[in-house]
């Protein structure tokens, strides 16, 4: 399987898919809540983002943070957001789960990829949470899924140059193999390089003041920082634009 390179952007709303798209990205992952490493959007943001896209965009399927180890209450709610997306001209969907043992949960994965009908499905990083890169890869080709997203099995793709290329082997073009983690203006190309990955990607965001008069002090929602509650985190439009002209050599 030969695929052109692309560029996915990761995002949190849809403010940010515009930023993105604008910026030359190729995809967007369509996120909530990146404080908690993606959580999915809202309805109300993805109909909004149908309106608003000259990209595909595929929002995340995973309704809590943590681990990838789901009841059978949560996992039910993950086969219903999927079969809720089925028709609606979203292209695709980013999914995960595992046992216990570290492995791909390949029963419930198939589930997901079945219901997915039509849309394109990318595994997220629940990948470098397994036990075995290699291993991973058979599952997620055995599952039907798309692409993988991986740092490399390392907190940044930098890191985790060397499993990187060794995914990229054992996916021998049945699996769309996409590199993340910490990517930046500096280091982007040097990865491109090394791990010859098929797509790559990043978030580009900063943290912007909120335009409120008002402020109560007092007050954390949820236990978090107070200053937090008047901080807005946003995709940085000239960054996204840096990046991808790092990553192409341009």
């Amino acid at each position: 399987m030969s695929v052109p390179f692309r560029i996915e952007v990761c995002v949190e709303n849809t403010d940010g898919l515009i930023a993105a798209q604008n910026a030359g990205a190729d995809r967007v992952e369509l996120c909530a809540s990146l404080i908690e490493g993606g959580l999915t959007p809202s309805w109300g943001m993805i109909h909004r983002a149908l309106d608003l896209a000259t990209v595909p965009f595929h929002p995340i399927i995973r309704n809590r943070g943590g681990d990838f180890l789901y009841s059978q209450v949560e996992f039910d709610a993950m086969l219903a957001d999927v079969r809720s997306l089925r028709g609606t001209g979203v292209a695709g969907v980013v999914i995960g789960c595992l046992h216990r043992n570290g492995t791909f949960d390949e029963d419930r994965m198939k589930r997901l990829v079945d219901a997915s009908g039509e849309m394109s499905v990318t595994s997220h990083r629940a990948f470098d949470m397994t036990r075995d890169p290699e291993e991973a890869v058979e599952a997620l080709v055995r599952c039907g899924v798309d692409r993988v997203l991986t740092s490399g099995h390392h907190d940044t793709a930098s890191e985790g140059i060397e499993v990187l290329s060794r995914v990229k082997a054992a996916a021998s073009g049945r699996l769309v193999v996409m590199a993340c983690g910490g990517l930046r203006e500096d280091n982007i190309a040097r990865v491109r390089a090394a791990a010859e990955p098929d797509e790559m990607h990043f978030a580009a965001l900063m943290q912007t003041p909120s335009a409120m008069d008002f402020r109560n002090a007092g007050i954390g929602m949820g236990g978090n920082d107070l200053e937090r509650e008047y901080t807005n985190t946003v995709t940085d439009e000239a960054t996204v634009r840096r990046i991808i002209a790092a990553a192409k050599g341009t």
